[in-house]
């Protein structure tokens, strides 16, 4: 079946996006499991000239079918208006040539956004995806080929690293010892993953953070530990939809340093603000949209 709105699926699966790894690929089809009401899905997605094309197994409708794979991948977004929007600013002029089709690509877990984008802080892509498949593997459940992300109060009973496993445990040998978050290569962010599952396990309600307002889920989310700004806003773009959010790090820096500053050094702070004033409703995707130009382009590698 064709939704009928604009989108480069590849593009979109695998732009980086910290809502969660990109999905099992198997030529031009992307497969996953998706929890829709609470019922295991397993969608199967697939590029239709310039639309997606699914199939999907499980017991749910073909209206909410629609209606997740539609959220997932931002589908109700209006690309062509914001391909005007970009059009009308100089400084944005190419960068629908250079990204045409690319979308939001939304967490329909809130809760693995969290993780994962806790887990690419300081990381590349290769590494965090990884290390959020194999906690899925390890501790979700599995439905035909695809495992869930476990649930928040599972994953903060997880054993830290192999000391932790090996003293709170009967295995005898500590290189026998691999069911722990560490194993899953996440290094020193495993006590960030273990304390923010413990708070939206018993302090936190996460879907209370869909009705705040943005200011206030953005303190919410700083006081997750291993959470700073530019994590917060990742969290609150791919997890929650804000897009008003503005994630910002010293690449997002020294783009919009060229573009907008004459080059001129400008804190991240500063980014963050100027991008939010400056682009309001459409700062998420500007924001996506100047990373991956500046890929293309090759504007990056002149700023280095």
């Amino acid at each position: 079946m064709i939704i009928e709105s604009p989108i480069d699926l590849e593009l979109t699966q695998l732009s980086g996006q910290t809502s969660q790894p990109p999905w099992a690929q198997d030529g031009g089809h992307f497969s996953n499991v998706v929890l829709v009401n609470d019922k295991p899905v397993v969608f199967d997605v697939k590029q239709s000239g310039e639309f997606l094309d699914f199939n999907f197994n499980g017991e749910i409708s073909q209206k909410e079918a629609i209606s997740q794979l539609s959220y997932i991948f931002d589908l109700d977004f209006d690309l062509n208006k914001f391909y005007n929007y970009l059009d009308n600013r100089a400084e944005l002029s190419d960068m629908s040539k250079f990204c045409n089709g690319l979308r939001l690509f939304l967490a329909p877990d809130p809760f693995e956004c969290i993780i994962s984008s806790i887990c690419s802080a300081n990381n590349s892509i290769k590494r965090w995806t990884k290390s959020i498949s194999d906690i899925k593997r390890n501790w979700g459940n599995r439905h035909e080929n695809y495992y869930t992300f476990p649930q928040s109060h599972d994953l903060a009973k997880v054993y830290l690293d192999e000391e932790d496993e090996f003293n709170s445990s009967d295995i005898q040998d500590i290189c026998n010892c691999n069911n722990n978050l560490k194993n899953c290569g996440v290094g020193y962010r495993a006590p960030y993953m273990r304390r923010a599952s413990e708070l939206f396990a018993f302090e936190i309600d996460i879907q209370d953070i869909f009705s705040m307002s943005y200011d206030e889920a953005f303190e919410t989310i700083l006081e997750v530990p291993g959470v700073g700004p530019k994590v917060a806003d990742c969290i609150l773009l791919y997890g929650f939809k804000f897009r008003e959010a503005f994630p910002s790090d010293v690449w997002i820096k020294r783009i919009v340093s060229h573009l907008y500053f004459d080059g001129k050094d400008i804190s991240v702070t500063k980014v963050r603000e100027f991008g939010m004033e400056e682009f309001g409703d459409y700062a998420g995707y500007v924001q996506l949209y100047l990373f991956h130009y500046a890929r293309k382009s090759g504007l990056m590698n002149r700023l280095k």
